[in-house]
């Protein structure tokens, strides 16, 4: 297994980003997980993380609800992000929404590679990892 250098999850639950950050941990797919209540501050993090001494995330989880910005607002703006801040980012949607709109919705942003309800669990992240990192978490 090649752990991922980061993971950041974007939520404004903090009930949600303690269990998601604690199977992310119990899974040890990541030394760093980092948290930000809110689509502004996600991405202000990204914008932050232009060169080698801040290298981006490889994993993102976004939620849809969040106030302000919400997840697909997130989206929306981070797509306009220079392609080097964006390059070999993975986006997974993460939301309690059971509406088919939003998934419909979801499926219109080819950066997003995953939707899911929450909460995370350790099936669901294995599953994400294997997916979308080919050969670096098989068992």
């Amino acid at each position: 297994m090649q752990p991922l250098r980061e993971i950041l999850l974007i939520d404004d639950s903090e009930s949600d980003n303690f269990v998601h950050s604690r199977v992310i941990k119990k899974a040890k797919v990541t030394a760093k997980v980092t948290i930000k209540y809110s689509g502004e501050e996600g991405l202000e993090y990204l914008k932050t993380l232009i060169d080698e001494d801040y290298p981006k995330p490889d994993l993102i989880f976004l939620d849809i609800n969040m106030p302000g910005m919400d997840g697909f607002e997130f989206l929306e703006h981070y797509e306009k992000l220079e392609i080097n801040q964006k390059a070999g980012v993975v986006i997974a949607m993460l939301t309690t929404s059971t509406s088919p709109v939003d998934k419909q919705k979801a499926e219109k942003y080819p950066l997003l590679c995953h939707f899911d309800n929450k909460p995370l669990t350790k099936e669901s992240l294995m599953k994400i990892l294997r997916e979308q990192f080919p050969g670096r978490f098989d068992d």
